[in-house]
Protein backbone atom coordinates (compact mmCIF):
# COMPACT_ATOMS: atom_id res chain seq x y z
CA UNK A 1 0.00 0.00 0.00
CA UNK A 2 1.40 3.43 -0.87
CA UNK A 3 2.31 5.26 2.36
CA UNK A 4 3.20 8.89 3.05
CA UNK A 5 6.55 8.89 1.17
CA UNK A 6 4.95 7.34 -1.90
CA UNK A 7 2.02 9.76 -1.80
CA UNK A 8 4.29 12.78 -1.24
CA UNK A 9 6.52 11.60 -4.10
CA UNK A 10 3.43 11.41 -6.30
CA UNK A 11 2.24 14.87 -5.19
CA UNK A 12 5.60 16.41 -6.03
CA UNK A 13 5.59 14.65 -9.38
CA UNK A 14 2.15 15.82 -10.53
CA UNK A 15 2.05 19.31 -9.00
CA UNK A 16 4.15 21.10 -11.68
CA UNK A 17 1.86 19.78 -14.41
CA UNK A 18 -1.43 20.61 -12.66
CA UNK A 19 -0.97 23.84 -10.71
CA UNK A 20 -2.52 26.81 -12.48
CA UNK A 21 -4.04 24.67 -15.25
CA UNK A 22 -7.69 24.67 -16.33
CA UNK A 23 -9.74 21.49 -16.52
CA UNK A 24 -11.18 20.64 -19.94
CA UNK A 25 -12.84 17.33 -19.14
CA UNK A 26 -13.29 14.61 -16.53
CA UNK A 27 -13.51 11.01 -17.75
CA UNK A 28 -14.99 8.35 -15.48
CA UNK A 29 -14.58 4.83 -16.88
CA UNK A 30 -15.41 2.96 -13.70
CA UNK A 31 -17.01 4.82 -10.81
CA UNK A 32 -16.98 1.83 -8.45
CA UNK A 33 -13.94 2.56 -6.31
CA UNK A 34 -13.88 2.35 -2.50
CA UNK A 35 -16.55 5.05 -2.58
CA UNK A 36 -18.41 5.60 -5.86
CA UNK A 37 -17.27 8.58 -7.94
CA UNK A 38 -20.24 10.94 -8.19
CA UNK A 39 -21.84 11.05 -11.64
CA UNK A 40 -21.92 14.84 -11.88
CA UNK A 41 -18.17 15.30 -11.27
CA UNK A 42 -17.51 16.29 -14.94
CA UNK A 43 -20.11 19.05 -14.66
CA UNK A 44 -18.71 20.28 -11.34
CA UNK A 45 -15.05 20.38 -12.41
CA UNK A 46 -14.99 21.24 -16.11
CA UNK A 47 -13.78 24.81 -16.58
CA UNK A 48 -12.27 25.15 -13.11
CA UNK A 49 -8.61 25.98 -12.50
CA UNK A 50 -6.43 23.88 -10.23
CA UNK A 51 -5.02 26.42 -7.79
CA UNK A 52 -2.77 24.10 -5.79
CA UNK A 53 -1.83 20.46 -5.21
CA UNK A 54 -1.33 19.55 -1.55
CA UNK A 55 -1.34 16.49 0.69
CA UNK A 56 -2.94 15.56 4.01
CA UNK A 57 -1.88 12.18 5.34
CA UNK A 58 -2.26 9.84 2.33
CA UNK A 59 -4.76 12.06 0.52
CA UNK A 60 -3.75 14.30 -2.40
CA UNK A 61 -5.88 17.44 -2.51
CA UNK A 62 -6.52 19.41 -5.70
CA UNK A 63 -7.81 22.87 -4.78
CA UNK A 64 -10.13 24.04 -7.55
CA UNK A 65 -11.51 27.14 -5.85
CA UNK A 66 -15.15 26.12 -5.47
CA UNK A 67 -14.11 22.79 -3.97
CA UNK A 68 -11.33 20.28 -3.55
CA UNK A 69 -10.81 16.89 -5.14
CA UNK A 70 -9.54 14.26 -2.71
CA UNK A 71 -7.50 11.49 -4.33
CA UNK A 72 -6.42 8.33 -2.53
CA UNK A 73 -4.30 5.58 -4.08
CA UNK A 74 -5.83 2.76 -2.06
CA UNK A 75 -3.90 -0.52 -1.92
CA UNK A 76 -2.28 -0.53 -5.34
CA UNK A 77 -3.20 2.67 -7.16
CA UNK A 78 -1.00 5.17 -8.94
CA UNK A 79 -1.40 8.56 -10.59
CA UNK A 80 0.32 9.10 -13.92
CA UNK A 81 0.84 12.35 -15.80
CA UNK A 82 0.60 12.04 -19.56
CA UNK A 83 1.85 15.34 -21.06
CA UNK A 84 -0.12 16.69 -24.00
CA UNK A 85 2.84 16.36 -26.38
CA UNK A 86 3.60 12.81 -25.29
CA UNK A 87 3.15 9.73 -27.44
CA UNK A 88 1.63 8.15 -24.31
CA UNK A 89 -1.50 10.25 -24.84
CA UNK A 90 -2.15 8.24 -27.98
CA UNK A 91 -2.25 5.03 -25.95
CA UNK A 92 -5.63 3.59 -25.14
CA UNK A 93 -6.38 3.47 -21.41
CA UNK A 94 -5.87 0.08 -19.81
CA UNK A 95 -8.31 -2.15 -17.97
CA UNK A 96 -7.49 -0.58 -14.61
CA UNK A 97 -7.36 3.08 -15.75
CA UNK A 98 -10.60 4.23 -14.13
CA UNK A 99 -10.35 8.03 -14.08
CA UNK A 100 -8.82 10.81 -16.19
CA UNK A 101 -8.54 14.50 -15.43
CA UNK A 102 -7.97 16.19 -18.79
CA UNK A 103 -6.47 19.68 -18.82
CA UNK A 104 -6.94 22.33 -21.51
CA UNK A 105 -3.30 21.93 -22.56
CA UNK A 106 -4.15 18.24 -23.25
CA UNK A 107 -2.16 16.93 -20.27
CA UNK A 108 -3.92 14.00 -18.63
CA UNK A 109 -3.81 12.96 -14.97
CA UNK A 110 -4.74 9.27 -14.96
CA UNK A 111 -5.68 7.09 -11.99
CA UNK A 112 -4.79 3.43 -12.32
CA UNK A 113 -6.18 1.26 -9.54
CA UNK A 114 -6.23 -2.53 -10.11
CA UNK A 115 -7.87 -3.36 -6.77
CA UNK A 116 -10.24 -0.37 -6.76
CA UNK A 117 -9.61 0.59 -3.12
CA UNK A 118 -8.71 4.14 -4.11
CA UNK A 119 -10.94 7.21 -3.96
CA UNK A 120 -11.92 10.22 -6.06
CA UNK A 121 -14.07 12.48 -3.88
CA UNK A 122 -15.33 16.04 -4.40
CA UNK A 123 -15.83 18.26 -1.34
CA UNK A 124 -17.11 21.82 -1.50
CA UNK A 125 -17.13 22.56 2.25
CA UNK A 126 -14.22 23.22 4.65
CA UNK A 127 -11.84 20.48 3.58
CA UNK A 128 -10.28 19.66 6.93
CA UNK A 129 -13.75 19.05 8.38
CA UNK A 130 -14.27 16.22 5.91
CA UNK A 131 -15.04 12.99 7.78
CA UNK A 132 -11.88 11.35 6.39
CA UNK A 133 -9.61 14.17 7.59
CA UNK A 134 -10.94 15.79 10.74
CA UNK A 135 -9.73 13.18 13.23
CA UNK A 136 -6.22 12.77 11.86
CA UNK A 137 -3.12 13.37 13.95
CA UNK A 138 -0.32 15.80 13.04
CA UNK A 139 1.84 15.51 9.96
CA UNK A 140 5.13 13.82 10.96
CA UNK A 141 7.35 16.26 9.07
CA UNK A 142 5.94 19.36 10.78
CA UNK A 143 6.93 21.08 14.03
CA UNK A 144 3.64 19.96 15.61
CA UNK A 145 5.02 16.43 15.74
CA UNK A 146 7.64 16.58 18.48
CA UNK A 147 8.86 14.75 21.59
CA UNK A 148 6.62 16.68 23.98
CA UNK A 149 3.52 15.93 21.89
CA UNK A 150 4.29 12.22 21.55
CA UNK A 151 5.21 11.83 25.23
CA UNK A 152 1.98 13.49 26.38
CA UNK A 153 -0.16 11.68 23.80
CA UNK A 154 1.14 8.19 24.63
CA UNK A 155 2.09 8.40 28.30
CA UNK A 156 -1.01 6.38 29.34
CA UNK A 157 -0.86 3.81 26.53
CA UNK A 158 0.16 0.30 27.54
CA UNK A 159 0.16 -1.05 24.00
CA UNK A 160 3.30 -1.54 21.93
CA UNK A 161 4.97 1.57 20.57
CA UNK A 162 4.84 0.32 16.98
CA UNK A 163 1.04 0.07 16.96
CA UNK A 164 0.84 3.58 18.41
CA UNK A 165 3.01 5.31 15.83
CA UNK A 166 1.04 3.54 13.09
CA UNK A 167 -2.22 4.98 14.46
CA UNK A 168 -3.30 7.84 12.18
CA UNK A 169 -4.99 9.59 15.10
CA UNK A 170 -1.58 9.80 16.82
CA UNK A 171 0.48 10.74 13.75
CA UNK A 172 -0.28 10.26 10.07
CA UNK A 173 1.70 8.43 7.45
CA UNK A 174 3.96 6.14 9.49
CA UNK A 175 3.11 2.90 7.74
CA UNK A 176 4.48 -0.53 8.57
CA UNK A 177 7.70 -0.25 6.58
CA UNK A 178 8.64 3.14 8.01
CA UNK A 179 7.61 2.26 11.58
CA UNK A 180 9.98 -0.72 11.51
CA UNK A 181 12.83 1.31 10.07
CA UNK A 182 12.34 4.29 12.42
CA UNK A 183 12.22 2.10 15.53
CA UNK A 184 15.46 0.44 14.49
CA UNK A 185 17.07 3.82 13.93
CA UNK A 186 15.91 4.98 17.39
CA UNK A 187 17.04 1.73 19.06
CA UNK A 188 13.55 0.96 20.40
CA UNK A 189 12.04 -2.53 20.40
CA UNK A 190 8.62 -2.58 18.67
CA UNK A 191 7.17 -4.51 21.64
CA UNK A 192 8.10 -1.80 24.17
CA UNK A 193 4.96 -0.31 25.70
CA UNK A 194 4.42 3.34 24.92
CA UNK A 195 3.99 4.35 28.58
CA UNK A 196 7.49 3.11 29.46
CA UNK A 197 9.34 5.39 27.04
CA UNK A 198 10.92 8.58 28.38
CA UNK A 199 10.61 11.99 26.74
CA UNK A 200 14.30 11.81 25.78
CA UNK A 201 13.77 8.54 23.93
CA UNK A 202 10.66 9.95 22.31
CA UNK A 203 12.87 12.73 21.03
CA UNK A 204 15.10 10.12 19.38
CA UNK A 205 12.06 8.37 17.93
CA UNK A 206 10.59 11.60 16.52
CA UNK A 207 13.94 12.39 14.90
CA UNK A 208 14.15 8.84 13.50
CA UNK A 209 10.62 9.01 12.05
CA UNK A 210 11.28 12.37 10.38
CA UNK A 211 14.66 11.24 9.02
CA UNK A 212 13.33 7.90 7.76
CA UNK A 213 10.41 9.53 5.95
CA UNK A 214 12.62 12.24 4.43
CA UNK A 215 15.08 9.68 3.13
CA UNK A 216 12.23 7.61 1.70
CA UNK A 217 10.79 10.65 -0.09
CA UNK A 218 14.21 11.48 -1.54
CA UNK A 219 14.47 7.88 -2.78
CA UNK A 220 11.04 8.06 -4.39
CA UNK A 221 9.36 5.76 -1.87
CA UNK A 222 9.33 1.99 -1.81
CA UNK A 223 8.21 -0.04 -4.82
CA UNK A 224 6.36 -2.93 -3.25
CA UNK A 225 3.77 -4.67 -5.44
CA UNK A 226 2.26 -2.12 -7.80
CA UNK A 227 3.51 1.27 -6.63
CA UNK A 228 5.21 3.50 -9.19
CA UNK A 229 5.91 7.22 -9.16
CA UNK A 230 3.95 9.70 -11.28
CA UNK A 231 6.43 9.21 -14.12
CA UNK A 232 5.86 5.45 -14.06
CA UNK A 233 9.27 4.68 -12.56
CA UNK A 234 9.76 2.77 -9.29
CA UNK A 235 11.02 4.16 -6.00
CA UNK A 236 14.20 2.78 -4.49
CA UNK A 237 13.99 3.14 -0.71
CA UNK A 238 13.68 -0.64 -0.30
CA UNK A 239 17.38 -0.84 -1.14
CA UNK A 240 18.11 0.99 2.14
CA UNK A 241 16.09 -1.19 4.56
CA UNK A 242 17.86 -2.04 7.80
CA UNK A 243 15.28 -4.50 9.17
CA UNK A 244 12.07 -4.57 7.12
CA UNK A 245 11.69 -7.86 5.25
CA UNK A 246 15.11 -9.08 6.47
CA UNK A 247 14.05 -11.76 8.97
CA UNK A 248 16.80 -14.34 9.44
CA UNK A 249 19.47 -12.12 7.89
CA UNK A 250 22.36 -10.49 9.72
CA UNK A 251 21.92 -7.04 11.18
CA UNK A 252 23.95 -4.53 9.18
CA UNK A 253 25.13 -2.90 12.42
CA UNK A 254 25.89 -5.71 14.87
CA UNK A 255 25.70 -8.93 12.82
CA UNK A 256 22.98 -10.38 15.08
CA UNK A 257 19.98 -12.07 13.43
CA UNK A 258 16.94 -9.97 12.49
CA UNK A 259 13.78 -11.31 14.13
CA UNK A 260 10.19 -11.24 12.89
CA UNK A 261 7.01 -11.21 15.02
CA UNK A 262 3.33 -10.43 14.45
CA UNK A 263 1.80 -7.32 16.01
CA UNK A 264 -1.77 -6.40 15.24
CA UNK A 265 -1.76 -8.69 12.18
CA UNK A 266 1.27 -6.87 10.78
CA UNK A 267 4.84 -8.16 10.62
CA UNK A 268 7.42 -6.43 12.79
CA UNK A 269 11.13 -6.78 12.13
CA UNK A 270 13.82 -5.86 14.65
CA UNK A 271 17.30 -6.59 15.89
CA UNK A 272 17.20 -7.91 19.47
CA UNK A 273 20.69 -6.55 20.09
CA UNK A 274 20.29 -3.03 18.67
CA UNK A 275 16.72 -2.68 19.94
CA UNK A 276 16.87 -4.06 23.48
CA UNK A 277 14.03 -2.01 25.00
Amino acid sequence: MPELPEVETTRRGIAPYLSGQSIANVVIRNSQLRWPIQDDLPELMTGLTIQSVSRRAKYILLDCGTGKLLLHLGMSGSLRVLPGDSIQCLELPGKHDHFDLVLKNQTILRLRDPRRFGAVLWHSEAIFQHSLLRHLGPEPLTADFNAQYLFERLRASRSGIKQNIMNNQVVVGVGNIYANEALFSAGINPKTTADSISKVRYGKLVFAIKTTLQLAIEAGGSSLRDFVKSDGKPGYFQQHYWVYGRAGQSCKKCNNTIQQIKQGQRSSFYCPSCQRA
